[in-house]
């Protein structure tokens, strides 16, 4: 039987995935989420006719012909207005950001003015006028400027709040509950025994999904017994995916898929044309979506971003542009690829204004992490593809963002 591949499995993966639902936060709680509903402004901004420097506003006539002597009548200031109005050969002290006075159409900077007493004298050459920002100059009352599908960043968040709204409607972000299998883990900080590791996939796959707009379950560490298999996924019921660590190929103790299919869950496929990452499962348990990750921590990490990171995307609602590969030139040989799609972990350089340069990392054996943690992406070598040289292009995925 042919294995599945990489695209065929993805495609299985993501069918039917859309975005969760939506819910309204806090705007202090709405960064790095992804609007549901488009955002239009609720207030004008400037809300008024505003000094874009401090000076003194006058009428524009009356600065005309200089030097000229105004009287001053008063002072505006952010948050205080100058409630009066200038006339004919006044002025009002007004520094930046306050209400331009009604009867002012002008603003002197005070570099070219001289205070004395109750007047002010202006004078220089080549002195300007039109430093105000116009009432609605940033946007008006009504106006649609934030799109649904937008990701709030800080300049999307500062917009939101200066339009006068308190809460957004964002997609809610994916239940991620990871389950890590297997006798021979033990948890982070403890002394492994004889024969025993410690559990560390588990952290990366929950830091990488976050990254991209989950929200983490950690369920801890299931023994190879279909009780404490069961009892784990329980815990598991608010969530929308469910990630297994390990147990998920055909092995005596890979309990995973028998046990999650004597709960209902219905298998899509457990294994694809890739390396690092032959036995990955995927199914449904209900509502739930399951993805079967191995327990080898390159392969888990990688099969995580090529799988799982996409899946979350689509149901966050997020812009689906992290799956796709970008060019790269190859900095060395690279040579023939095999049957399966191999995801080699690389590094990525850059010399001038041109593609990056990529480089595989020193091992490309799956159980090492260490050459990983120096990896900031990985070549995509499709089956069957020849042999690279140098200079060639070559496509990559990065690893983060």
């Amino acid at each position: 039987m042919a294995l599945l591949s990489v695209e065929e499995a993805l495609a299985r993966i993501l069918a039917d995935a859309a975005p969760l639902g939506a819910e309204r936060v806090a705007i202090e709680a709405a960064h790095d989420r992804i609007l549901a509903e488009p955002v239009a402004a609720r207030l004008t901004q400037p809300p008024f006719d505003a000094s874009a420097m401090d000076g003194y506003a006058v009428r524009a006539a009356d600065v005309a012909k200089l030097p000229a002597k105004l009287t001053v009548i008063g002072e505006s200031a952010a948050g205080h207005p100058f409630n009066g109005r200038v006339g004919a050969g006044q002025a009002a002290r007004i520094f930046t950001g306050a209400p331009v006075p009604d009867g002012a159409d002008g603003i002197v900077i005070q570099e070219h003015t001289t205070r004395e007493g109750a007047h002010v004298i202006v004078q220089g050459e080549d002195v300007q006028t039109d430093h105000i920002r116009p009432r609605g100059g940033d946007f008006k009352e009504g106006m649609r400027l934030l799109e649904a599908g937008r990701r709030l960043g800080p300049r999307e968040l500062s917009l939101a709040a200066s339009m006068g709204h308190g809460e957004l409607a964002v997609w809610r972000r994916p239940k991620v509950a990871i389950l890590s299998t297997g006798d021979e883990l033990v948890r982070p900080g403890e002394t492994p025994g004889v024969g025993q590791i410690v559990a560390s996939n588990h952290l990366g796959v929950g830091a990488m999904l976050r990254n991209f707009g989950a929200e983490i379950i950690q369920l801890g560490i299931a023994r190879d017994t279909a009780e404490s298999l069961n009892e784990h996924v329980a815990r598991a019921k608010d969530g929308d995916i469910l990630v297994t660590i390990g147990g998920a190929s055909v092995g005596d103790h890979d309990l995973v898929a028998p046990v999650l299919s004597k709960q209902g869950m219905e298998l899509a496929f457990w294994k694809i044309a890739m390396r690092p990452g032959k036995p990955l499962m995927s199914g449904r348990l209900g509502a739930l979506r399951v993805v079967g990750l191995p327990g080898n921590p390159v392969s888990s990490l990688v099969c995580a971003r090529v799988f799982v990171v996409p899946l979350v995307e689509q149901l966050a609602g997020r812009p689906m542009a992290t799956e796709a590969t970008r060019p790269a030139v190859a900095a060395v040989a690279i040579e023939a690829n095999g049957p399966r799609q191999h995801y080699m972990r690389a590094t990525l350089t850059r010399d001038g204004d041109g593609l990056p340069h990529v480089s595989p990392v020193r091992s490309q054996d799956s159980s090492l992490l260490s050459p990983l943690a120096i990896a900031d992406c990985l070549i995509v070598r499709t089956p069957n593809s020849p042999a690279v040289a140098p200079g060639e292009t070559v496509r990559v995925l990065p690893l983060d963002f």
